[in-house]
């Protein structure tokens, strides 16, 4: 019995460890597949798509009463040593692009491995806005330096915490900030959200709104995000927007609709 056993037992021996080996090179494979896979780079897709020169023009036309027809503008200012992309933002009425009312810096980064989102889009108050106004526009040789800007990136203001959109969606990216928002104190506000959406067509979707202590929205536009789509030449053309700018101010409101597009 014994001897009719043996041999047995080592051709199961010998199969073993035929699978044993297989199972090493085809493990061994996937993973060197898997290490040499290009990684998404999140973040400059993200900085890429929020740079340039949009316009909401065409939403301003459909709905005069709620939105103005604003221009933004973004384009790099440096790169930090960390690999955050810092982007310099400006936005103005179409009319007066030379005077923006808000500035900005926005860094560009991944986000941490332990959190659900792709891209943290964090915005910073610019500490010399007169020393940025019309950065963008300027030759390279008269912008502020990267050592320049790094040391203006002064107090945090907010982050947008964006993930890459589902498939079969017309998204890129989208995301907010978190539950609570962050805090203001501009015109009676205790806080802030901002949502934002990047699509695949180069559309920007930004809504940024803040609270008081009662839940009472304070600033922002209430009907839904601003929509900035790169610039065409009807941008440019006033004639179909009919909006009297010089009627209305920033920080009141018309038929208790808050004509402020954004806190400091």
């Amino acid at each position: 019995m014994g001897e009719h056993d043996q041999p047995s037992s080592s051709g199961r021996s010998r199969a073993r460890n035929v699978f044993i080996k297989a199972l090493c090179v085809v493990g061994g494979a996937l993973l060197v597949r898997k290490l040499t896979q290009p990684t998404t780079d999140h973040a400059r897709i993200v900085a890429d798509a929020l740079t340039g020169e949009k316009f909401s023009s065409e939403q301003a036309s459909r709905d005069p009463m709620n939105y103005f027809n604003l221009r933004m503008l973004v384009c790099p200012a440096t790169v930090m040593a960390d690999g955050s992309r810092v982007l310099y933002f400006e936005q103005a009425f179409w009319r007066t692009p030379e005077k923006p009312y808000r500035q900005r810096f926005y860094v560009v980064k991944p986000c941490h491995k332990e959190m659900k989102c792709d891209v943290e889009v964090n915005s910073y108050a610019v500490r010399d806005v007169e020393e940025y106004r019309n950065f963008c526009e300027r030759p390279k040789g008269q912008r502020p330096q990267a050592e320049e800007v790094e040391r203006d990136v002064a107090k945090h203001l907010t982050t947008v915490y964006l993930s890459r959109c589902e498939r079969g969606k017309r998204c890129l990216y989208e995301g907010s900030t978190p539950p609570g928002g962050f805090p203001n104190s501009w015109n009676g506000a205790t806080h802030c959200t901002s949502d934002l959406t990047i699509y695949k067509n180069g559309e920007v979707h930004c809504w940024d709104r803040a609270y008081d202590d009662e839940g009472n929205q304070v600033w922002g536009v209430t009907e839904g995000p601003y929509e900035f789509k790169s610039a065409t030449t009807s941008s440019s053309n006033g004639s179909f927007f009919p909006l009297d700018f010089s009627s209305i101010s920033l920080g009141k409101k018309l038929d208790d609709k808050s004509f402020v597009v954004d806190g400091p």
